[in-house]
């Protein structure tokens, strides 16, 4: 079920937002227990607002697509009066005074919140292993990882437990998951969506978006997050395929893939040439530079955020994020200027690859869902560093600002999803999103 099929019918009546909400506390009472998708679950809530919801609409007073719609929440994003633990027992006692400008936001157009859901602690990570609330394991093959850090986001939507949900995005953390768990992950352009209320990463990097089941269902949630005079009242239609200027940003980001994600992503490409899009290699010279530029700049970051808490809950850390949190106070400020200025670097160049076309396409993930556990994974060229790997082509794009969308493709030989990750121009968003919305069908007829 997707929200732009059945908001048409609340807003008829012939849907009621209660049974919907029922429907979706449902899935979470029967699969929680085995995906640990959410740390906490706002039922009471939940219903009350479905029921005000449906009181509304039936008044006469409907507010639009998300109007009694099931949504749940990262749990980074400040829910008035509920705990936002950021996944970890640093924040256990923490209950938000307020909430958060997106969820304000998506409750005045009338969101129903379910829960909040796990996460990497502090975001800090690729895989949702690292909780102080449990790991979370994918819906597809539960011996493995959701992705991260919005795990638990992308599995709510896959599997029912929400119908939106809202995300933050760091280095991938919104389309790594998306991809993972085979459902689609919109990165808005930096700071179109508003983070206040919302657990920093690196407030040079960090975006919030959307997770959904399908690119309509993204554009809702990310109109109603932007500010009221920034919003559209129509849906962007699709792009025609034919003629669409496509640009594969070839060498570094197709150097270390997974074979079977290799095969989906040349075969998507094929079919996207032969349906009459217009693909043509372009480059992004210090691609290569990314990841260290990347690395100083959330390092540092992070380091300044948990200084205090570092020092007075350090066992309140999982093992691995604490670690990181300790190398990172050993970035050194001359270096963390370098990296701002490698930053500027990375988005004039995406800047100059998208010159003349619609949007880039590239793998979202260079590897299908990793095994729970696995600190590496076999990819061309040999085995890397499963985070280094679930990073590589996401990264790029928080260090632009550049808006990206991750949508399903395709699954590899054993079933497990692979996403296709699209770029567009700065304070271009609804175009991507039409660009993407005639990608998705054109995949659908293939």
């Amino acid at each position: 079920m997707t929200i732009a099929d059945v908001a048409p019918r609340l807003a008829r009546g012939e849907v009621k937002s209660e049974k919907l909400t029922e429907d979706c506390l449902s899935q979470i009472e029967a699969l929680n227990p085995k995906l640990n998708a959410f740390i906490t679950v706002t039922a009471g809530q939940a219903l009350a607002a479905a029921r005000t919801a449906d009181q509304e609409i039936a008044a006469g007073r409907y507010r639009g697509p998300l109007h009694g719609i099931p949504v749940s929440l990262k749990d980074l994003v400040d829910l008035a009066g509920v705990r936002t633990s950021a996944g970890s027992l640093v924040r256990k006692d923490h209950v938000a005074s307020a909430d958060a400008v997106v969820t304000t936001r998506l409750r005045e157009a009338g969101a129903v919140f379910v829960g909040k859901t796990n996460l990497h602690e502090f975001a800090f990570g690729t895989t949702t292993e690292d909780s102080g609330f449990g790991l979370a394991r994918n819906p597809v093959d539960p011996t493995r990882s959701p992705g991260g850090s919005s795990g638990g986001s992308a599995i709510a939507i896959a599997t029912g437990m929400s119908l939106g949900t809202v995300g933050t995005d760091t280095g991938g953390s919104i389309r790594i998951p998306a991809a993972a768990c085979g459902v689609v992950g919109l990165k808005p352009g930096w700071g179109e969506v508003s983070a206040s209320g919302v657990v920093p990463l690196s407030r040079q990097l960090d975006h919030v978006g959307p997770l959904a089941s399908c690119v309509a269902d993204a554009w809702i949630q990310y109109n109603a997050m932007l500010p009221a005079q920034q919003r559209t009242p129509q849906p962007p239609a699709a792009a025609r395929l034919k003629g669409l200027r496509l640009g594969v940003p070839a060498g570094y980001l197709f150097d270390r893939l997974d074979a079977d994600v290799e095969r989906v992503v040349d075969a998507t490409l094929e079919h996207l040439r032969s349906a009459g899009a217009i693909v043509t290699e372009v480059t992004i010279p210090h691609a290569a530079d990314m990841a260290t530029v990347y690395l100083h700049l959330v390092l540092g970051d992070a380091a300044e955020y948990h200084a205090r808490t570092l020092l007075s809950h350090p066992h309140d850390y999982t093992p691995n994020v604490r670690l990181r949190l300790e190398m990172a106070r050993y970035v050194l400020a001359e270096d963390y200027v370098r990296a701002l200025r490698g930053k500027a670097v990375i988005a004039h160049e995406v800047d100059r690859a998208l010159e003349g076309l619609d949007a880039l396409v590239l793998p979202s993930l260079a590897i299908p869902a990793p095994p729970l556990g696995a600190a590496t994974m076999p990819v061309k060229g040999g085995p890397e560093a499963v985070r280094t790997l679930m990073l590589r082509c996401s990264q790029p794009f928080n260090l632009s600002g550049h808006p990206a969308i991750s949508l399903p493709c395709g699954t590899t030989h054993g079933g497990l999803p692979v996403g296709l990750q699209l770029a567009g121009h700065k304070g271009q968003t609804a175009a991507l999103v039409q660009a993407a919305l005639a990608v998705e069908r054109s995949i659908a007829q293939a």
